[in-house]
């Protein structure tokens, strides 16, 4: 939770120059609160799996038979045929193997996840107090140290194009980030 009661508004193309201070939103001062960001974020990533199961009939399309008593083997069904190894071996129990799995996964589970509209509120504005503490963004790998001030406000971003904007932001001291930001980009594989 960060105490600055105010935060500087500096001028858009000079990074020396503060033209005013605004009070600090209140978002600011909300609890910082790890596991509760961690537990609604995972939550939430769980609502874009899709459904996997197991082929109902997988390790049971065979056409096996139990031999019955008198063999001196266990009553499990057997596969039929001669002249292969496989005839012959035990097959549909789940202690088989090449059989049928135990418990196999159903495309019914419960794959999604309802999270509490308070608690992603919470997590939302705990999020963002401590987007304003710089230790625990540098904490997150961020190169911030060359920021004056964070959060970062500036009074007027009416830029033409990209480039000039993030020609304004490395005057703020941004470029490390925007950099590495830069270098993170790849082809995802396959």
């Amino acid at each position: 939770m960060t105490s600055r009661p105010v935060v500087s508004v500096y001028k858009s193309d000079n990074a020396k120059e503060i033209t005013t201070s605004i009070s600090m939103p209140g978002v600011f001062n909300a609890p910082i609160r790890n596991d509760l960001v961690h537990f609604v974020h995972s939550e939430i990533a769980k609502n874009r799996r899709q459904g996997h199961a197991v082929f109902f009939k997988a390790g049971a399309e065979h056409s096996a038979e139990s031999w019955g008593t008198g063999r001196a083997v266990a009553r499990i069904p057997r596969i039929g045929g001669s002249g292969t190894s496989r005839s012959g071996q035990a097959t549909f129990g789940n202690m088989c193997r090449k059989a049928r799995m135990f418990a196999p996964l159903k495309i019914w589970r419960k794959w999604h996840r309802r999270v509490n509209i308070t608690q992603r509120r919470h997590a939302v504005a705990a999020a963002l107090a401590a987007s304003a503490v710089v230790p625990l963004v540098m904490a997150r790998g961020h190169s911030v140290a060359n920021v004056p001030e964070l959060p970062l406000v500036l009074d007027n971003l009416n830029l033409p194009n990209a480039k000039s904007l993030i020609s304004a932001l490395q005057n703020f001291g941004v470029g490390d980030d925007l950099a590495k930001v830069r270098s993170s980009r790849h082809a995802r594989a396959g």
